[in-house]
């Protein structure tokens, strides 16, 4: 309307009118933005660099002068890895290695299974049956009828409602935890938890916090801290799951965690917890079922157990056991499990022996632990060498006293003990750690293992064999 269009008018002149009294300053701001912009719109997004053409001389000077970044750090040709130690024959309680009959304490064949006649005639109908090996996973044509009878058995043995084999122990745990830890989430783990253990957080992407090894106060704090954090956030603490990782029986430090401990505090802070048994299945209890029936722990009360099958079993691969919803997450999402060529049935039913001998023989788990009583004592008071472990821990350590304040020279005075026991026909090991990959580097050691048939003179001949060693090389 009229009326409309003279106010509009009036409003436009009295703008109009203000602009001369705008601050310079707002002006000037303004001009500057205008052209920065009109420069943008009309200048060129890059420019064509000129170069200068090379003849193929320079070329050819210039390729021979080129000198690559080496793939690896240079590794000494004197380095122990690359030093084998060869065997010739089954490494049962007396092994062949280097063409040389030794006591052998170095093999962790703990029950003597390796070359148990029975296991042997098993494994070698299924090899005539099944052939060498599979060709495919789990979920490709890679089940066969003696992969289920194995889990049906490993849970039937563990008293859980399912078990899901692997056929790599290493990857068995690697491949559990981040089957359930994911990004975002927290995970409680021992310092002393061993590589495969550290392979699995760091696949997982979680969040990880170590607490000091067995030190459950430590620990409590830790969880204390994270309640207090999901107090700030209850939103992202409902969605954030928390676990608890431990050894049953730890393979560094040759000590057991303290289970009861570890399951109060699991239902106080409301975690999870994950048991790796590699080296306490097949070992500790009455039965060999692992650290939760040496402290008559109620194994429901533990979330997931995993051990290997290449200990106690003397065969290859791993398994995990727990409630059934939990292990049939893993035949989804366990890398190791759904990407992996299945175990061979041969392998498999050489555990399904295994399982069948410590079912029918419990008395073996007695005579093994008394063997390593007769092994711990044996090794106590050695000049020089401080004795690491409990006193039923089938795999002991030996280290030094006194270090020589350089790791490289603390190792080399340990391989010239063993390779003076291994001159007397005392087979032993040296402990081996990827030091830059190690979370927390353990002090170098001598390896003892135990043997159910190693007998009262083996045990004592090594063990003066080893003082004899030390007392030459130490002193």
């Amino acid at each position: 309307t009229a009326k409309n269009t003279q106010e509009w008018l009036r409003t436009k002149h009295w703008t109009i009118l203000k602009w001369p009294s705008a601050p310079a300053y707002h002006l000037i701001l303004e001009g500057i933005l205008i052209l920065w912009i009109v420069r943008l719109l009309f200048s060129k997004t890059y420019k064509l660099h000129e170069t200068s053409k090379l003849t193929e001389k320079e070329k050819e000077d210039l390729i021979e002068e080129w000198q690559p970044e080496p793939l690896v750090p240079p590794v000494s040709k004197d380095h122990p890895s690359l030093k084998y130690d060869v065997v010739t024959g089954p490494p049962s309680h007396k092994i062949i290695l280097n063409g040389k009959e030794c006591i052998n304490f170095a093999s962790f064949n703990f029950l003597g299974l390796l070359d148990n006649e029975r296991i042997k005639q098993m494994a070698l109908s299924s090899l005539k049956k099944y052939g060498v090996g599979t060709c495919g996973p789990r979920g490709f044509y890679g089940t066969f009828d003696v992969h289920l009878e194995l889990e049906s058995r490993l849970a039937k043995f563990m008293k859980t409602e399912e078990a899901i084999i692997y056929s790599y122990g290493f990857a068995t745990v690697a491949s559990a935890i981040p089957a359930y830890s994911k990004r975002g989430d927290i995970i409680f783990v021992d310092e002393a938890a061993c590589f495969s253990i550290q392979k699995g957080l760091q696949a997982s992407r979680s969040f990880i916090k170590y607490f000091k090894h067995n030190d459950m106060e430590d620990l409590e704090r830790l969880l204390k801290e994270q309640e207090l954090e999901d107090q700030k956030n209850p939103r992202k603490a409902r969605v954030t799951r928390k676990f608890i990782v431990v050894e049953g029986l730890y393979i560094n430090t040759a000590d057991i965690c303290p289970l009861p401990e570890l399951v109060n505090l699991k239902y106080k802070y409301k975690v999870r917890i994950f048991l790796e048994e590699s080296m306490s299945f097949g070992v500790l209890g009455d039965h060999g079922r692992g650290v939760t029936e040496h402290f008559g722990v109620n194994i429901d009360d533990i979330d997931l157990i995993s051990a290997n099958m290449e200990n106690a079993l003397a065969s290859i691969g791993g398994f995990c056991c727990g409630r059934s919803f939990v292990i049939d997450h893993q035949r989804l999402s366990g890398q190791g499990y759904c990407f992996s060529a299945s175990l061979p049935p041969m392998l498999a039913s050489a555990a399904i022996e295994a399982l069948n001998i410590m079912e029918e023989d419990p008395d073996i788990f007695t005579v093994l632990r008394g063997r390593c009583k007769q092994v711990y004592k044996a090794l106590q008071g050695i000049p020089g060498l401080k004795l690491v472990g409990e006193p039923f821990a089938p795999a002991l350590h030996l280290q030094l006293e006194r270090s020589s304040g350089s790791r490289d020279s603390d190792m080399q005075l340990l391989r010239n003990i063993v390779e003076y026991c291994l001159e007397k026909h005392v087979a032993l090991t040296q402990a081996r750690y990827l030091d830059k990959e190690e979370r927390f580097l353990h002090p170098p050691s001598i390896r003892v293992v135990v043997n159910i048939k190693q007998k009262e003179e083996d045990i004592q001949k090594a063990a003066s064999c080893i003082k004899e060693a030390a007392s030459a090389i130490l002193n």
